[in-house]
This record gives structure tokens, C-alpha cells and sequence, in this order.
């Protein structure tokens, strides 16, 4: 399950991620804004999603990718939902700006949440972004484990 969340300037962005995942047949639940407010903020949708990322049984989180809940969120800059995902325990965000740097971050720390900055990429490198994010698995390496377990 993709839980997705934006602000009034993510939230084009988000319809078209949203396109995107129905085009891949992922399940996903929009948790807001549902329209396009001007006078809306980051916080509340960011909140939101991250309130469905939650731990795997392991503690830390589900290493062989089934099951695992993930979470989209988007701003203008993408700082701003990103520092409201992170304050939340089972959370692990990163900020993406190339699918590389997500490819990494997602084999090497896990990243169980995606923030992206809807005013500073275009809709083809999000896309990618997005792909890469939801494709690559978290490498499980034990040092990799040891050091995510560090962050609790």
C-alpha cells in the first residue's frame, strides 16, 4: 500500500502521481488535500501519511519488500513534508531529487517514505524518481540493519 499526501503546491503533482500508480496497478489511498487549496498546509497531509507508515514485526522493517507500506509526500521545496514525516518513529524519509540518489537510499537506509519538491523537478525525473523508489528493495546487509537500529 502508497499512501500519498500533498499541499496546494504538490498537489498537481500528487494527481499525476496518482495517474501513475493506477497505470502500475499499485494500491494506494490519497490522504489529502482532495482539492486544490491555496490556503492549506504541508503539516496536516504529511501527518497523515506518515501515521500509516508503520514498523514491520522485525522492529525495523520488512526486508524481503512484501507487505511493505511506503509513503509519498510532496511540497513545493520538499523540505517541509520531509521534516514532518521524519518526526514520526517508524518513519524513515528522504528527500529525492534523482532516482540514483533514491536507488541509494532506498537499498542502503531504507527509506520507507518519499518526499518530493513539486516547485524544483519536472513531472518525467519525479516519474522516475517515483519508479525507483517503489522498485528497489532495501539491501538487508547487516551493517546496513546496524545502523538504521542506531536511529531508534
Amino acid at each position: 500500500m502508497i499512501y500519498i499526501g500533498a499541499d496546494h503546491r504538490g498537489y498537481t503533482l500528487k494527481e499525476k502521481v496518482k495517474l501513475w500508480l493506477q497505470e502500475w496497478n499499485l494500491e494506494f489511498e490519497d490522504m489529502g488535500n482532495d482539492h486544490l487549496d491555496p490556503e492549506d498546509d504541508y503539516p496536516d497531509f504529511a501527518k497523515k501519511v506518515a501515521a500509516r507508515l508503520r514498523p514491520s514485526e522485525e522492529g525495523i522493517f520488512d526486508t524481503e519488500g512484501s507487505g511493505e507500506v511506503k509513503g509519498i509526500v510532496i511540497c513545493g521545496s520538499g523540505v517541509g513534508v520531509d521534516i514532518v514525516a521524519n518526526r514520526h518513529q517508524s518513519v524513515r524519509c528522504g528527500l529525492g531529487f534523482s532516482a540514483e540518489q533514491i536507488k541509494k537510499a532506498r537499498e542502503d537506509d531504507g527509506i520507507n517514505c518519499l518526499a518530493l519538491a513539486a516547485d524544483f523537478i519536472d513531472e518525467e525525473t519525479a516519474k522516475k524518481i517515483i519508479e525507483t523508489f517503489l522498485k528497489t528493495e532495501f539491501s538487508g546487509e547487516e551493517k546496513k540493519i546496524r545502523r538504521i537500529s542506531k536511529l531508534t
